[in-house]
């Protein structure tokens, strides 16, 4: 790599694949070793709508528009029969139910965290803590920067545009980058700080420095050089793609990832299987999908957990969407995931099952539910995972 090279690849964070590509040959991990990525759907995703309880009479009664229908292989509109009792939105027929059919997919419903706020910002911060409500000592810890401490050789990232809170207050500076494919993003003073220490004392040092010292805006001539470059290819929109750069760096460098997602906050007009949710979803399902093709056998050492902060209100409002609400499923997916399977204590759902006349219940605490899986995917103590999840019960449930 030339010094204009590494100018081209520094010049914008979604052009810096080629530096930190090339960087894999000089801070390569074990190929073989675990690795864990976290999607947060911010904005409280409609779980209901995801995971469809067919068997339900008060499902169908609660949601006069916006309910999917029944599983008939006559309706492609229907809901995909995973059991008899759920089903599966059918714009994920091409994405997520091909690993349901490989066991490589578990959903995990009545699943979330003991808050009860209903307020995006104050329960997604409490999910990042990692701590329990009651005793939380504060927001300068998150969860994932605890594990991160207790695993060295473990390289973590976030493939966001700011550092989230899962990954702060760790020891080590953690880097953050976003893939968002935005020619005029730059990299801020931490992040440029953190390339830099990477290439100290190797033979692209000096490149790095010079690259780092230019302007933080880009300059015409190069974003025209690096759009011919492409020579046609689409610009990075979609999840999908982002999956695809961000399977790349987990490949070949990082073992432990974070990313979030926005737009899942559907109060009006929300849809089934087609809308809002419904394009998220086959968005998500897609690039999901992606992620797992693009890493090729390192699928089979990789495991990924799709969470959001609470679920929707289970009757749908007079604006033909849902609200704020609790329990929402969780979805563990990976190559050697014990999946095809409804996991976690479940209960029948009606009315009478409801919380507070409204909401699913959380019965699989999200503490528990992921102490239990990082346990099983590095064989942590006891002790190490009190110190993820403080004063938690990790919970296994056999999904690794």
């Amino acid at each position: 790599m030339n010094r204009r090279e590494f100018l081209l690849a520094a010049a914008s964070a979604a052009a810096v694949l080629p530096a930190l590509s090339f960087s894999g040959k000089l801070f390569a991990t074990p190929a073989n070793a675990p690795r864990f990525l976290l999607v947060f759907l911010r904005g409280g995703y409609d779980c209901n709508n995801l995971l469809v309880p067919h068997g339900s009479d008060f499902y169908y009664a609660s949601r006069p528009t916006l309910a999917i229908a029944r599983p008939d292989p006559g309706n492609p509109d229907s809901a995909i029969a995973l059991d008899a009792n759920w089903g599966l939105n059918p714009v994920l027929r091409d994405s997520i139910y091909p690993l349901w059919q490989r066991k490589q997919i578990a959903f995990v419903p009545f699943a979330g965290t003991d808050d009860l706020s209903r307020s995006h910002f104050e329960t997604q911060d409490n999910i990042e803590s990692g701590e329990p409500t009651a005793n939380r000592g504060g927001f300068r810890s998150g969860f994932l920067a605890r594990l991160a401490g207790a695993l060295p050789g473990t390289p973590p990232i976030a493939f966001t545009k700011s550092l989230p809170l899962s990954f702060q207050g760790a020891t080590t500076d953690i880097p953050n980058i976003s893939l968002k494919g935005d020619t005029k993003s730059h990299f801020d003073a931490r992040q440029s700080a953190i390339l830099s220490q990477m290439y100290q004392g190797t033979s692209l040092a000096a490149a790095t420095a010079d690259g780092l010292a230019l302007p933080n805006t880009v300059s015409q001539d190069l974003r025209d050089e690096m759009v011919h470059a492409r020579r046609g290819a689409p610009s990075a929109k979609g999840f999908a793609s982002e999956t695809q750069r961000i399977a790349t760096l987990m490949r070949d460098r990082y073992r432990l990832g974070f990313i979030d997602i926005g737009g899942w906050d559907t109060h009006v007009n929300q849809g089934s299987v087609t809308g809002g949710l419904a394009n998220n979803l086959r968005n998500l399902g897609d690039g999901l999908a992606a992620y797992a093709d693009a890493l090729g056998d390192e699928w089979n050492n990789t495991v990924v957990v799709v969470i959001s902060e609470f679920g929707r209100t289970f009757r749908e409002n007079g604006d033909k969407g849902t609200d704020h609400g609790h329990g929402t499923v969780h979805w563990v997916l990976g190559g050697k995931v014990n999946g095809g399977r409804i996991a976690g204590e479940q209960i029948v759902v009606n009315q009478q099952n409801l919380l507070q006349d409204r909401d699913y219940p959380v019965l699989n605490n999200y503490r528990d539910v992921l102490g239990g899986v990082l346990g099983r995917v590095w064989g942590l103590s006891g002790s190490q995972l009190q110190s993820v999840f403080p004063a938690s019960k990790p919970k296994d449930l056999q999904l690794v």
